[in-house]
């Protein structure tokens, strides 16, 4: 999505996140009824949620709110429940007090895990904001149980002693034969409708040095430390799946004209909603790169590890998916985010010997994908989410540009 100018001149002015889809622009909400009480929930590491419970078949007045910077939709029923509803909001710049227009927001999960608990829609970017108007128009189903609002707010960050940068190391040698080819990729077995390596919560042996060919070196990356998560919200064990054969590269649908010094509270905000909205274990996204090329950790558990993300649907398992943070529908990536993807993806590959310009076969997960469950799937080795789900996800800029990214991670694994 084109920001306005108007628009770019706010701190990280609305635009969609996770479901990877730009906002639409409705017209105004019909006559709303009165306003539920909200319940404000705060965390230790300095964020917070406040929840408003949605009346069935009403619509939420504009109301003022407790400063927030993310919204989004919560149920307690199935993740499709609001499949075909309109689901729109508005909000107030805390800032200069002016309402926004109304944005929809999308209400059929592209990501995830493949057993999600309940339904949530993608969440909303707003920046600083202290006031909120909601309207719902059911779709066939109904009004799901459980209808809420959250709003977030993602704090300072929680402190910590941990290390907070893993630096980059040093180009890998080659052996003193030469380059080492890349290995050729054997497609796995196809299973029986099942993923091809089943989650465990069993940490595997950690890759060594020249285990695999085609290795890269491991890019600068900034820990769970650095950017401020709130390690008492997780799940506090680990979750594995087989090596890692697999990079899905997506955008977070944010604005693109932001300092990179406030990435981080993307990022937080983002944790806290997949948690305790989406009800989560963690942040769906194992890497995240900023406008800056600076790449994140996300979900925890080792960034050399094959740690079970939560990012394309039906096709988690043996891969790793990496969100670049801004909206490239329109706007071109800048080179230091390409430079960040291929980085991160060339390391991660080649940590099993996995050639970045090769292809991979991956086993659906869910009939939710473009895949029916057990469909066995050719994809390149670094794809968009979108050749997985029915998704805009990364963005028609970032998409044309990916086998520009596929050739740059190659090149980084041989030298």
């Amino acid at each position: 999505m084109r920001l306005s100018t108007t628009a770019a001149r706010r701190s990280l002015p609305a635009a969609l996140l996770a479901g990877c889809t730009a906002a639409l622009l409705l017209q105004p909400a019909a006559t709303a009824t009165s306003s539920p009480a909200p319940q404000r929930h705060d965390f230790a590491g300095g964020g917070s949620t406040t929840t408003l419970p949605l009346p069935a078949g009403a619509v939420l007045a504009p109301r003022g709110t407790e400063p927030f910077e993310l919204l989004g939709l919560g149920w307690d029923g199935p993740t499709r429940a609001l499949a075909d509803a309109v689901v729109r909001v508005r909000t107030r710049d805390a800032a200069t007090g002016r309402w926004s227009g109304w944005h929809r927001l999308e209400t059929e999960a592209s990501d995830g895990p493949d057993d999600a608990a309940h339904g949530a829609t993608a969440p909303l970017w707003t920046g600083r904001s202290d006031g909120v108007a909601v309207e719902v128009r059911p779709g066939p189903a109904g009004v799901p149980p459980g209808l809420r609002l959250d709003l977030v707010d993602p704090g300072r960050g929680a402190p910590s002693t941990a290390v907070r940068t893993l630096p980059a190391e040093p180009p890998v040698e080659p052996p003193s034969g030469g380059p080492t080819a890349p290995p050729s990729v054997e497609p796995p077995k196809p299973s029986s409708g099942q993923p091809t390596t089943p989650p465990s919560v069993e940490p595997p042996s950690r890759p060594t040095a020249g285990s695999a060919g085609g290795q890269a070196p491991r890019p600068g990356i900034v820990t769970r430390a650095g950017w401020g998560a709130d390690e008492s919200l997780r799940d506090q064990d680990f979750e594995y799946t087989g090596p890692v054969r697999e990079v899905f590269v997506h955008h977070t649908a944010t604005a693109t004209d932001y300092a990179c010094a406030d990435a981080p509270r993307v990022i937080r905000a983002i944790y806290v909603y997949h948690v305790k909205t989406n009800g989560w274990r963690d942040i769906g996204y194992n890497f995240l790169v900023d406008r800056c090329g600076t790449v994140y950790e996300g979900r925890a558990g080792g960034v050399d590890l094959p740690v079970h993300g939560a990012h394309t649907l039906g096709f988690n398992t043996d891969s790793t998916g990496v969100a670049a943070i801004g909206t490239y529908d329109g706007d071109q990536p800048p080179g230091p985010v390409l430079d960040g993807l291929a980085a991160l993806a060339a390391w991660k590959l080649g940590l099993t010997g996995r050639p970045a310009d090769g292809r991979t076969q991956l086993t659906s997960g869910s009939d939710a994908s473009r895949y029916p469950k057990g469909t066995v799937v050719d994809f390149d080795a670094v794809s968009g989410h979108r050749d997985a789900v029915a998704t805009e996800c990364p963005g028609a800029a970032l998409y044309a540009r990916l086998p520009d990214l596929r050739a740059a991670a190659a090149a980084l694994q041989t030298g």
